[in-house]
């Protein structure tokens, strides 16, 4: 029971998300594939998750901005700005949140990141939603491995079942 209990609880728990994925990911990408928003279309970000930068804070800034500066590229007027170097920032709602670098110019060569955050009860249900394409968020194919913990939770309830 203790297994089960621990399988449902880490769907409900808050996560750090290292931006990228490693340390040095904020930064313009070599490559389409290396764009930041390929790593998030690949992530589940919930309401309450956080979102972590580790960069040179004197050398650029992270700003939240809406999406038509984001789009545009434009740093005037940002929602807010980080430049500590190691920036976190909560995800309060679902919904779209976009970044951009606060260096004139690298958002232009793709230094930016596009996050859609799922409101926690309607995790299971919802697809992974795909920032890549932006005129609105694309939806990508549900995650094969939230269809398999879930399978497993299941069975695992039906042997514990037999047993007892």
């Amino acid at each position: 029971m203790a297994i089960l209990f621990s399988s449902l609880m880490s769907f409900t728990e808050a996560r750090d998300h290292l931006v990228g994925g490693k340390t040095d990911s904020w930064k313009i990408p070599s490559s389409e594939s290396d764009s930041l928003n390929r790593w998030a279309e690949k992530s589940r970000f919930l309401v309450g998750d956080s979102l972590v930068w580790k960069y040179d804070g004197a050398k650029d800034s992270v700003l939240e901005v809406s999406k038509r500066d984001y789009v545009t590229c434009n740093t005037s007027s940002p929602i807010a700005m980080h430049n500590d170097g190691n920036t976190k920032i909560v995800l309060e709602h679902s919904g779209a949140y976009y970044f951009i670098s606060g260096v004139k110019g690298n958002c232009e060569q793709g230094q930016k990141l596009v996050v859609v955050t799922l409101s926690k009860r309607r995790y299971a249900d919802a697809p992974v939603p795909s920032p890549v394409e932006f005129d609105g968020p694309a939806i990508a194919p549900t995650s094969n491995a939230v269809s398999l913990k879930a399978s497993l939770v299941v069975a695992f309830g039906v042997l514990v079942g037999f047993w007892l």
